[in-house]
């Protein structure tokens, strides 16, 4: 063979001893249903910009925001079968997969943001660990991180103290059965609604109100069809990021290291963010022409605490071991 020949043999990779994944990179497909404006979607541009930046040559990661790869559902349904790489989104919606992690979203369960994201750190939290033992084994997925989207409130387009005021009133919830016991608790008539779906909801009244956090409302301009924020704070909401169990272990341990590293440093700025941010929203919100409720000013917060403490016991009686370990974690 001649020079020339074995030359384009070697340009090809013909005949030579380079492995053939040696300049393969995977790409990781990340979904979520979070708009721009909202913490969550920073979180998942910011893991991608950090990843890419220091991994891009053998992992990239491409996201998909504001439900583009599909709702809640196809989102859970598209991680588990390896369609989708991985996501983020409530704890609860992981329930349908493995039952018991719904107990992470349970309301007026943590102290405190950082609390919540004590109880929920993969790395170190031992209840956190045997959930995702379950998971991995019961739907091949993992949770390599979490993120703080602030505590949910409540909004409605009228002014709500107690529970008795959302008597017969429909009111949104999150598709899933835990926020059903929530809302019922809350003492309204629970109505699913998906995210991409609740200003035209809200509008059109379809339902009364919603509850989420300051981030979401002030990004999703629900201050153009809700007038009263309650400052109930009952759940610090914090977002589960899962990833298909399979694809997961095709990365090089080295890879996946330094993507929970990243997972983990970004997650604890967004609950940086997250408290930062909310007097600042408070203020913002109110120049838009939302009025808030506080126990100041009437808020029976004791009211809503023990109707939805007790629906939540009557429809989850096995929580209340896993709810007493959560109250422990310091």
């Amino acid at each position: 063979m001649t020079r020339m020949g074995v030359a384009a043999l070697l340009a090809l990779g013909i005949g030579t001893s380079v492995p053939a994944t040696a300049f393969a990179q995977t790409t990781l497909r990340y979904a979520h249903v979070g708009f721009e404006g909202d913490i969550q979607y920073w979180y998942a541009e910011e893991i991608a910009k950090r990843v890419n930046d220091q991994l891009g040559e053998r992992v990239e990661i491409n996201v998909f925001p504001a439900a583009q790869l599909g709702g809640v559902q196809e989102t859970i349904d598209g991680v588990r079968s390896g369609a989708i790489s991985m996501a983020h989104h409530e704890f609860s919606s992981l329930a349908q997969v493995y039952p018991e992690i719904a107990v992470l979203n349970a309301p007026f369960i943590y102290r405190d943001g950082e609390h919540a994201m004590t109880v929920t750190d993969p790395g170190s939290s031992e209840l956190m660990q045997e959930f995702n033992d379950g998971l991995i084994e019961a739907g091949g997925m993992r949770i390599i991180g979490r993120l703080y989207r602030g505590a949910r409130q409540m909004t409605a387009k009228k002014p709500v103290y107690a529970p008795a005021d959302l008597a017969n009133e429909r009111f949104r919830g999150v598709p899933i059965q835990l926020w059903t016991s929530m809302i019922t608790g809350f003492g309204a008539i629970p109505t699913p609604v998906e995210v991409q779906e609740l200003p035209t909801a809200l509008l059109t009244g379809m339902v009364i109100g919603q509850e989420n956090p300051l981030t979401m409302i002030n990004a999703n301009k629900l201050y153009e069809v809700q007038s009263h924020v309650m400052l109930t704070s009952h759940m610090q909401n914090v977002l589960p990021l899962f990833i298909n169990e399979d694809v997961w272990q095709s990365l090089e341990e080295a890879d996946r290291e330094a993507i929970a590293t990243i997972a983990e440093e970004v997650g604890q700025e967004t609950l940086e963010r997250g408290l930062a941010a909310e007097n600042d929203l408070i203020a913002e919100l109110t120049d838009k022409g939302m009025t808030f409720i506080t126990v100041d000013n009437g808020l029976k917060l004791d009211e809503f605490r023990e109707s939805v403490g007790a629906q939540i016991t009557q429809d989850f009686p096995s929580w209340e071991p896993y709810m007493a370990r959560i109250a422990e974690v310091q």
